[in-house]
């Protein structure tokens, strides 16, 4: 490409170079004779200023998508919510916004769409002075986020301990949702402490009688009515985040195991409601680390197919893969290596219809950290890596986001800094 090909009235556009970059991303993905990336629909389409942040994707019904993010109003985190419609984007709603609200940027909130069209969001907030305190609240609405019902709180312990970590998908007439939750800790300190200046937890537990975090889930109705609490793991890593999906009749959660000796690879479960299996490795990395790297896995999943991603720093080597089950995650292929070789992790993924993939993900880069996607196919083909944005390797720039609504796919990512904040893109998918 020419830097004539990337001027905007003889400026410099990264942003158009950004969107070329994803364009020729999915034209690849639905290449010969299937879908075309449609170039003309490539843009950012939803931009909030700094300092918002920690966005999240869903797709509710008839395949609108749901944004959430955090920001500022009148100097108290709120958090917000916008839906995309048939005339793009619509106002922001704020869903809450409290003093106490717990702001993290690994740990962020989400939303869900029920079958009848209830919506239910969670955030974090703070219980007590101890530095992970804090619970996962829970708050429904039936008129699009106009008006919401008072917040309740998702779990039943109600230690000043952590809780958070959740991953939320419809399920039934309502929605199943799993979290990470630190009521055996009481009394550690609530839950580990952060390594200062850096992108780890300590490990606050550790079985024994300080007991360990655990990974929970239970089921919510349109009603507000909980299911009862399962749990699925009684010992795990303390801040990755989680992931649940549905394949089939059932579902498939995983998150970031701990071991007895601190090997801290990824384990799936798979179940519905009150059933599961017992927890299985989705890949024996054999990652040792005596705390935790605050970058879990994620999963996308349809019928009877799954695909997930996750990164590991096996011997300080950092590594991003993908792997692919055909069997609902009773089995997973070989891993597959996605990253450029310096990979922050945080990724994301979005299982396509032709049973590939596309893994998005954070690569240091030798210069300018950047936000990178790439198609990877379950015989282990890769795509070429495609910019989405630059970004910056701080805690700030968070976690991208992906999903795949109807024929366009979004992306959600955050650009630190003065004249950063949250965006989205749009590439439009067409016959």
């Amino acid at each position: 490409m020419s830097e004539a090909d990337t001027r905007v009235g003889g400026r410099f556009d990264p942003g158009r170079v950004r969107f070329l970059a994803v364009a020729a991303l999915l034209s690849g993905c639905f290449g010969g004779g299937g879908t075309q990336v449609s170039l003309e629909a490539g843009h950012v389409e939803f931009d909030r200023p700094t300092p918002s942040g920690e966005p999240y994707l869903s797709v509710g019904a008839g395949g609108r998508a749901i944004l959430t993010w955090i920001e500022p109003e009148e100097g108290v985190p709120a958090l917000r919510l916008a839906i995309r419609g048939e005339d793009g984007w619509s106002e922001p709603r704020t869903v809450w916004a409290s003093e106490d609200m717990f702001v993290n940027w690994a740990d962020f909130p989400s939303s869900v769409e029920m079958r009848g069209g209830t919506l239910a969001v969670h955030w974090l907030e703070k219980v007590a002075d101890a530095p992970y305190a804090y619970h996962v609240m829970l708050a429904l609405s039936a008129d699009d986020g106009m008006t919401w019902s008072e917040p309740f709180r998702a779990h039943d312990d109600a230690s000043p301990t952590e809780h958070g970590f959740v991953s939320m998908v419809p399920w039934g007439d309502g929605a199943g949702l799993t979290w990470l939750d630190a009521r055996a800790m009481a009394g550690d300190g609530g839950g580990g402490e952060h390594v200062a200046g850096g992108g780890e937890h300590l490990a606050g537990g550790g079985g024994g009688e300080r007991g360990a975090m655990s990974v929970r889930f239970r089921t919510l109705a349109p009603d507000g009515h909980l299911g009862p609490e399962v749990l699925l793991d009684d010992r795990t890593c303390e801040c990755c985040q989680t992931a649940l999906v549905r394949v089939g009749e059932g579902l498939v959660a995983a998150y970031r195991d701990r071991s007895e000796s601190e090997v801290r690879d990824i384990a799936v479960v798979r179940g519905a409601g009150e059933r599961w299996t017992e927890p299985a490795a989705l890949s024996t990395d054999g990652w040792v680390i005596p705390g935790c790297p605050v970058n879990g896995p994620q999963l996308s999943g349809d019928e009877g197919a799954l695909a997930s991603a996750w990164y590991t720093g096996v011997d300080g080597r950092p590594q991003v893969y993908a792997a692919f089950s055909h069997d609902g995650g009773a089995t997973f292929g070989p891993r597959i290596r996605v990253d450029e070789g310096l990979p922050l992790g945080r990724v994301d993924i979005e299982r396509l219809d032709d049973g590939s993939a596309v893994v998005v993900w954070l690569e240091a880069s030798d210069d300018t950290p950047r936000v990178l996607a790439r198609r990877v196919e379950p015989d282990g083909s890769l795509g070429t890596p495609l910019l989405i944005s630059e970004t910056a390797g701080e805690r700030s720039s968070g976690f991208p986001r992906m999903v795949r609504t109807g024929d366009e796919f979004l992306f959600a990512w955050v650009i630190p800094g003065e004249g950063g904040g949250v965006r989205v893109r749009a590439v439009r998918l067409s016959d």
